[in-house]
């Protein structure tokens, strides 16, 4: 190792762990922070723990059926109010909850040990894990250098919604992970290794939640298409065979488990309309298309609203889109737009009993990548700076939000909206309330898409203007053989395959 490659590494390990340290302290603080003012775990919370529990205690007969846990009012030990139903009683008394038992399963050791602050402190070291995770795949694979990355991600992993979610007992933040994981190892050279990885990390994200299938879905079809255009047909016939079992037996799973094909055929609200009536029995897709612009710039639940530096994804996926869709670029891409999909037309409303952002949270470690590489690729000082005031405006509305939280004036669920940040206050009514759109509203609304269109296309003609040695990153070596150095000098080589 020469001493160059020597200081590179050092500095990779340095951002990764301000990264890590960045994610896991607000998350730490935020376990002390109540869910609802009638429960310090509370909404769907209660039912991810008590699975959890049954896990640790019941798992040599049937772990799933909460039944016990239920009776045995297990629940108060974190949440005050009463238990709101969501099981559906079956005929033999069996009680499963409609949520799917990966999460659970991941938490039956923290929880059986230290019960609901320990499972969250066990979330929050996995939040720490994927900031990390999210740092090294921007140096070793999209060649960011580690101040760039661990700066930008550290600023949004400790922002809100990545912040929140961090300890809030929700499969967001592990699907998260695997997401991440899935495509460290695609961009990597894809051997049996890569591939098993991709593998298990796609399988596992539909396990955390089906609603991550469109998600997995995108990065089997971008690891498929690539083996195929290098003409690796054993392989892709191998991992595309291996996911078609995966899917099959999480169809007969879940028919055994839970009496349908999701795990909302055991729940107590989908009996009448049915299992798939949790997308809206009907559902107003024309109406739902303001999402695209909500997720962003709604006053209350859009990712802006709190952290401003989030709403430069449209120019950072359409920069890195354009110039390295072949070198990992849409590794990137397709899965973000696959999670915006689900949640602008398939998530039953943006506006729930949950903090906000929940339904992107999924794909926003790879926003934070997009957001860094363009940082360090496409902007200029102005831009870094003015970047730099939207990240301390999330630090700020993170500190606020946990001060007030504390403070037992609001919640993660609950109260959110009047926290005393004033400039959160004053921020927001530059923003739209998509609750409500009034005359005012409707401008705001055709304001911000123009804002955010722009945005995406001053992305992709910046990234048009290219030089050589960016060109030279759009067709990088077969994984097949080995790595040429990467193009960036600035940073250390790149293991991307042409994906």
């Amino acid at each position: 190792m020469t001493a160059r490659s020597d200081v590179r590494t050092r500095a990779l390990a340095w951002a990764m762990l301000a990264a890590a340290v960045a994610a896991f302290v607000p998350a730490a603080l935020g376990a002390g922070v109540r869910s609802t003012f009638g429960g310090e775990a509370a909404v769907d919370e209660p039912q991810y723990l008590l699975t959890a529990l049954s896990f640790w205690e019941d798992a040599g007969d049937d772990p799933l059926d909460i039944s016990d846990e239920l009776a045995a009012e297990r629940w108060r030990a974190f949440h005050d109010a009463e238990l709101p139903v969501q099981t559906e009683v079956q005929p033999d008394g069996r009680q499963v909850s409609p949520h799917d038992p990966l999460l659970p399963l991941l938490l039956a050791v923290p929880m059986g040990l230290g019960g609901y602050v320990a499972a969250k402190i066990a979330l929050a070291g996995l939040a720490a894990g994927v900031a990390a995770m999210a740092v090294w795949v921007a140096v070793r694979r999209f060649s960011i250098r580690p101040l760039v990355a661990g700066g930008a991600i550290a600023l949004l992993a400790a922002s809100p919604p990545l912040a929140v979610y961090g300890q809030q007992v929700y499969p967001e933040l592990p699907a998260a992970g695997a997401v991440l994981v899935a495509v460290a190892a695609a961009t990597g050279r894809l051997g049996r290794g890569g591939l098993a990885t991709v593998g298990l990390a796609v399988t596992a994200l539909p396990w955390l939640s089906v609603k991550y299938a469109p998600v997995a879905a995108m990065l089997a079809v971008v690891v498929l298409v690539s083996l195929a255009r290098r003409r690796r047909v054993a392989a892709a016939g191998w991992l595309a065979g291996g996911l078609g079992l995966a899917g099959l037996l999480y169809l007969l799973a879940h028919q055994a488990w839970y009496g349908g094909f999701t795990v909302y055929a055991s729940g107590d609200y989908f009996v009448t309309t049915g299992e798939f009536s949790v997308v809206g029995v009907d559902p107003d897709y024309a109406g739902r298309t303001l999402r695209l612009a909500g997720l962003f710039v709604d006053r209350a639940y859009g990712l802006g609203a709190w952290a401003p530096l989030w709403l430069l994804a449209p120019m950072a996926l359409a920069a890195i889109g354009r110039r390295r869709f072949r070198a990992g670029g849409a590794l990137l891409v397709l899965p973000v737009a696959a999670g915006w999909f689900v949640a602008t037309w398939v998530a039953l409303t943006m506006h729930g009993f949950w903090w906000p952002g929940r339904q992107t949270v999924v794909v926003l470690p790879l926003v934070a990548i997009a957001i860094a590489w363009s940082l360090d690729h496409v902007l200029g000082a102005i831009g870094r700076a003015a970047a730099g005031v939207a990240g301390a405006v999330g630090l700020l509305s993170t500190g606020w939000l946990l001060a007030d939280g504390w403070n037992r004036e609001l919640t993660w669920v609950s109260g959110f909206e009047d926290v005393d940040n004033p400039v959160y206050r004053l921020w927001r009514e530059a923003l739209p309330d998509y609750r409500a759109l009034d005359t005012v509203g409707w401008m705001l609304h055709a304001a911000w898409v123009l804002v955010l269109i722009a945005s995406l296309v001053a992305g992709w003609r910046a990234a048009g203007r290219r030089s050589s040695e960016d060109a030279a990153a759009d067709v990088l070596p077969s994984s097949d053989h080995p790595q040429a150095p990467a193009p960036d000098h600035r940073a250390p080589s790149s293991t991307l395959t042409s994906a």
